[in-house]
This record gives C-alpha cells, structure tokens and sequence, in this order.
C-alpha cells in the first residue's frame, strides 16, 4: 500500500510541477512584487491548509515579509494595495475561498490561490489573479470495495507553495544580482 501511495504522490508532484509551471511562475511574480516593494505577503489557509500557511510563516524556511491575513477570526485592517495575499484551500468551489478573494481584488489586492481544480461555477479559479491547481480532487489509494482512501490534499497544496518559494527566491536573487 505504501508503493502505491508513494507511486501515486510521485506522478501527482511531477503532474503538478509539468502542468502548473506557468501558473506558478505567474503566482511567484505577482508575490514577489510585494517583497520588491514596501508590501507583504498575506497568507491564509482554509481548514487544513493552515499548516500550509504555517510553514509559510513560521517554518525553517520562513518566505519573506509573509504575515497572517486574518487576526482574531478576521481580515487585518492593516492590509493595503501593496500587499498580495496567497489563499489556499482543498478545492476551487469553496464558497468562503472565493468570497474572500472578492472581497480582496474589490479592494485592489491581488490573490493568488491554490486548491485542486473542480468543475464547478464558481471557481476560485475564475476569481483569483493567479489560481494554481493543486490537482488532487479524489484520494489515492482503490481499497478492495471499491472506494478510495487517502487524501494528501495538505502535502499537494504545500508542494505547490514550495514551488512557489522556489521561484520567489530565484526572481529575488536576480532581482539583487
């Protein structure tokens, strides 16, 4: 079960780093301008994809100038046009995901967004400046009955952040070059 698990994840990450690339080179420009200029980077992650938006505050490897969006249950008032936020949630239809990126881009505060790509109106996709699909909508693993289990939503959607980091960090070095 295990090989399988591992087999599945692998082709997911490689499926995601191939399709997405333009996307993520998208979302990383759009961030990176927040570190260029006097803004920050707001995260938020929905349900468990908190752990995604803790690592991108807290972790060893910290991104720079990253901030909670929300304070005590709701959006800092201390958010301006300069800063970008980066939302993550499991999928695109999630209503409070696509709500808050409205109310964000109304007040001229551009999103980038990743979750799994469901088809479904509306879309977080269709909203968010930049939507990078994290490409996970059903779980991994068939189990004799017929059903499926295991569901790594979290460790797709912080694949997809490290992607990222990854070229926020390279468009920042050659930024200083």
């Amino acid at each position: 079960m295990m090989k399988v698990f591992s087999t599945q994840l692998t082709g997911y990450f490689k499926k995601l780093a191939e399709q997405e690339e333009m996307a993520i080179e998208d979302g990383a420009r759009l961030l990176a301008q927040a570190l260029i200029g006097d803004g920050r980077i707001l995260i938020h992650g929905f349900d468990e994809m908190e752990s995604v938006a803790l690592t991108a505050i807290k972790g060893a490897e910290m991104l720079p100038k990253a901030a909670p969006l929300m304070k005590h249950g709701t959006i800092r008032a201390d958010r301006n046009e300069t800063d970008r936020v980066l939302l993550i949630t499991r999928f695109s239809n999630d209503e409070r995901a696509i709500a808050l990126t409205e109310q964000l881009i109304q007040q001229n505060i551009p999103v980038v967004a990743i979750s799994a790509a469901v088809p479904q109106e509306p879309s977080l996709a269709d909203v968010a400046d930049v939507h990078i699909d994290s490409k996970l909508v059903k779980p991994l693993i068939p189990k004799d009955d017929g059903t499926r289990f295991g569901f790594p939503a979290v460790m797709m959607a912080l694949f997809a952040y490290y992607c990222l980091f990854f070229t926020i960090h390279e468009i920042f070095e050659e930024y200083n070059e």
